[in-house]
This record gives structure tokens, C-alpha cells and sequence, in this order.
């Protein structure tokens, strides 16, 4: 299967009609107006010389709400990527947009331009998490958008917030049932944070609101992949891109936003499944053989998974074998030799004794 790679355009909350009580992109992204068409052709080209000559290559316009825009000023920006198209230097378009811009016409319009994927802000699919965060739209909204865009051809990708105001842990993941229901082909999950000069700011001031902790987001975001995980949808990002205002906090009032958010739940992933297998056993020394893609994740963000075996064995040492897929490992105990076969997350298989 050929890599994507992504050029993203950045249009800043171009044609968003509501202001979320989350939202402030100007703050986040540092960047407060929309890119011109001489900037985004010379981004493409940057962009282009970087990537390699295999792999699909595509724009994605992010930020706004891409079909919130007339038809026109759409189009203006369609157009910049068309002849890119043509030449095929690049292969296809992506774009985010609203539940609640979504028709025929549009769609109609995207297909002439080679949009392959929309992604819509779903956030939440609980009606009153979508009134108390401003969303402005409701749940039919998604479903009728998501049936809309799946029926004319389009690649769908559904992005959920953890932690909005009136959220909760089951309505998170009925949230997520919901996007697998609804037939998304990806999904990104971003936790809530309080960003300055929000209305999100002021309710986390009065007391109205309190974010989820760090600790919180995590294992809220371990559970979501799993079901994303079994039910074969992809997840193309978790956590908040760490952008120059983040990283500084300048931007940052409160909330769970880290660094390396995506590697904590992948480490806090594999300790559920260490522990599982290890079951409590101890011994002189564990061997774990795991493919090279898992084997940071598994050893912990800073090294915390080894850390932790490390109270009921006296040495534990990683290894990389790259027979092994994702999930799948190898685990020898003293001379007790266990595998683990079946390479999906928490799901079937279970350990053999060898």
C-alpha cells in the first residue's frame, strides 16, 4: 500500500458561522490570516520537494469550514491545486468542514476538482455536549451529511473532542460508536483544552467547567482505540498539534495538552497488555520480542512500562523481531516461553504456552 502524504493548508476559521466556547485558532495556530494564492502555491512546492517520488500525494485544506464558503471562493481554491492535478504531481484534495454544509450541489461541485476525502467536525454525537460546547449543529446533522458524502463517493473522516462541557466517559464512547456506525473510513481525536481569550476560559474561571487531567485524556483515549482498533477504523491523529503558542503556554490556560500525547496512550496501551500477560508473574529475567514500530511504545514514554516490570523482575530487556506485527509479541520468563498471536489490540488470541 502506498504512504499518503498530506500538504496542509491552513485557512484559519474561514466561513465558521458559530465561535465554539473551545475555540480560538488565531491563538492556537499563531497565524491570523488566510494564506494567499501565492503563499499556497509556494507551499505546495516546498512541500513537493521534500516528498518522494512513490506515495500518494494530495492538499488538504484545514482550519475553516472549506464548504462554508460560496461555490466561488471555493473554487478559487480548488483552482490553485488543479493543474498540480493535471500534471499529476499531486493526486487528489482533502478538506474539513461543517455537518451542517453539506449538499448535493457542493459535492457535485468537489467530484469535478478530484476532493477525494471530507472530513467533518462532528465532536461529539451527544445533542447536549453540541449546545453547551456552541457547536451549532446537531446530531441528524452528521448523520445526514456523513450518509450524503458516503453515497456520492468520498472518502469520510469524522473528528471527535474528548472532555467537552456536559461530556462524559460513555458519552465519549457512544460518540465513537457512532462514527463506526456511521461508516468512517478515519477518525481524529482531539482532548478539550482551555484556551485563552475562549468562552471556554471564562466558564473554567467561574467554575462552570473543568477540563479532564492529563492522566484522564489518556485512558479515555486508550479505550477509544481499542474500539476504533476492532472495528477497522483508522486514526489518523490524537492530541492537539504542538504548535509555538502551545509549546510556550502562551496560548495554554488548562487542560490535558502534552507533547507527546499520542506516545502516553501508546504506552499506557501496551502497560495494559504487558500487564495482562504477565499476570502478575515474576522472575530473574523477562525477554520481550516485539516489532520495531511497537517496541517504543511498549518499553513506555520514558521508559515507564520497563520501569513498572521492573518491581516483579529483576532485569527485562526488549527486543526487536520483526516477524512480529503490531500487537503480536513474544515473551519468555526465566525458561517459560509465552506468545501472543492474534496482533489486534485487547482482542482474541489470548497467550500460549510453548
Amino acid at each position: 500500500m502506498k504512504r499518503n502524504y498530506t500538504i496542509p493548508i491552513f485557512i484559519p476559521e474561514k466561513a465558521c458561522p458559530f465561535r465554539c466556547v473551545y475555540c480560538n485558532q488565531y491563538t492556537i495556530a499563531n497565524k491570523t490570516e488566510s494564506p494567499s494564492n501565492k503563499e499556497i502555491k509556494e507551499t505546495i512546492e516546498k512541500y513537493l520537494k521534500t516528498f518522494p517520488a512513490h506515495g500518494v500525494k494530495r492538499v488538504g485544506f484545514f482550519g475553516g469550514s472549506f464548504t462554508g464558503m460560496c461555490i466561488e471562493e471555493q473554487n478559487q481554491y480548488l483552482d490553485i491545486v488543479l493543474p498540480y492535478i493535471k500534471s499529476g504531481q499531486i493526486q487528489s484534495i482533502m478538506l474539513s468542514t461543517r455537518p451542517d454544509y453539506i449538499t448535493e450541489e457542493i459535492l457535485d461541485n468537489l467530484i469535478r476538482y478530484n476532493v477525494e476525502t471530507i472530513e467533518l467536525g462532528v465532536q461529539s454525537l451527544d445533542d447536549e455536549v453540541l449546545i453547551k460546547s456552541g457547536r451549532g449543529h446537531t446530531v441528524a446533522d452528521v448523520e445526514k451529511s456523513s450518509a450524503l458524502i458516503l453515497q456520492k463517493g468520498f472518502k469520510l473522516g469524522l473528528q471527535m473532542m474528548i472532555g467537552l462541557p456536559e461530556d462524559s466517559f460513555d458519552k465519549t464512547m457512544k460518540t465513537a460508536q457512532g462514527i463506526i456506525d456511521l461508516g468512517a473510513h478515519y477518525t481524529r481525536i482531539y482532548p478539550t483544552i482551555v484556551i485563552k481569550n475562549t468562552l471556554l476560559e471564562a466558564m473554567y474561571k467561574s467554575g462552570e467547567y473543568t477540563p479532564l487531567s492529563l492522566e484522564q485524556a489518556v485512558v479515555w483515549c486508550k479505550h477509544l482505540m481499542k474500539l476504533f482498533d476492532q472495528n477497522n477504523v483508522t486514526i489518523l491523529r490524537m492530541g492537539l498539534h504542538p504548535s509555538e503558542n502551545l509549546l510556550s503556554g502562551k496560548s495554554l490556560v488548562a487542560g490535558p495538552f502534552h507533547v507527546s500525547f499520542k506516545e502516553l496512550v501508546l504506552s499506557n496501551v501496551w502497560k495494559e497488555i504487558l500487564e495482562e500477560a504477565t499476570n502478575n508473574k515474576n522472575g530473574e529475567r523477562i525477554i520481550i520480542e516485539i516489532s520495531s514500530k511497537s517496541i517504543n511504545a511498549a518499553t513506555g514514554y520514558k521508559s515507564a512500562n520497563k520501569k513498572h516490570l521492573l518491581m516483579n523482575f529483576s532485569s527485562v530487556l526488549f527486543k526487536i523481531n520483526n516477524e512480529l506485527s503490531d500487537y503480536e509479541f513474544n515473551i519468555t520468563i526465566d525458561h517459560d516461553h509465552y506468545s501472543r498471536y492474534d496482533g489486534q489490540l485487547f482482542d482474541g488470541g489470548g497467550l500460549f504456552f510453548v
